[in-house]
Formats: C-alpha cells, sequence, structure tokens
C-alpha cells in the first residue's frame, strides 16, 4: 500500500499594505484637521524698572490678588469700575503704560481675563511685573 502524503497546509501571510496605507491616511487626515495656528495673542511686555519714553505719565499699576481683588494704584477697584477709569485715563494718553503686578497664587485664567480687559480698553502698552500689588 502506498501512502500518499498531504502536502501541510500552507499559512497564508498577512499583507502589511492595507495597515499602512490607513495608517498613512490616518496621519494625513490629522495633520490636515489639526490647527497649528496661534488664535490670539496677547501682547506683553517684561517690565524692566526704565521708562521707555512712550509716555510722559507714570505708569498704572493694576494688582490682581490671590483672592480676585483688583487694585489700580493701591485702590480696591471692580473689574467695571477698574475698566471705567483705564478708559478715561487711555482716552487722555493712548500710550500710557499699564504695569500688572500679580501677587504669588493667582490663577492663570484670572490673569488672562484681566489682560483681555485691559487689551479691551484699549491698553497696549502692557508690562507684567512680578511681586505683591
Amino acid at each position: 500500500m502506498m501512502r500518499l502524503q498531504r502536502p501541510l497546509p500552507r499559512r497564508r501571510l498577512v499583507s502589511l499594505t492595507p495597515l499602512i496605507d490607513v495608517v498613512f491616511i490616518l496621519l494625513l487626515f490629522f495633520m490636515l484637521a489639526s490647527s497649528f495656528v496661534e488664535w490670539r495673542a496677547i501682547g506683553l511686555n517684561v517690565a524692566t524698572g526704565r521708562s521707555d519714553g512712550r509716555s510722559e505719565q507714570a505708569p498704572l499699576v493694576i494688582g490682581v490678588g490671590d483672592d480676585g481683588t483688583l487694585r489700580l494704584n493701591g485702590a480696591a477697584l471692580t473689574l467695571g469700575e477698574l475698566e471705567l477709569r483705564l478708559r478715561r485715563s487711555l482716552a487722555r494718553d493712548a500710550t500710557r503704560a499699564l504695569v500688572l503686578r500679580p501677587q504669588a497664587d493667582v490663577p492663570l485664567q484670572r490673569m488672562v481675563s484681566v489682560l483681555d480687559r485691559l487689551a479691551a480698553v484699549g491698553g497696549s502698552n502692557i508690562s507684567l511685573m512680578p511681586g505683591e500689588p
């Protein structure tokens, strides 16, 4: 009797080409869908203690407390009152320097909110000075 050998089943290799195609399509999709544009920036200077010669008047110092309080040259104000006073002051001298002095534990979101308001009232010469107001 003759014995027939069955050929061993051949293993099918999985093609990686479709997988690579999918990876490249996903990469392309995420690259095109992502935005690396900086939508909005707030201009900010670091106060050095020297005057830049833009304005003849002393800078307005805005203190931001860690409890949310705002001070303009030492006087406590609400955000609305601060905006009103800054509008009046900047209407007389648009280049007047504004110096923002946050306390150590002020949340970043609070700082950004105040900076937005300073820019909205027309502040163009805004500096950040570390330290207690």
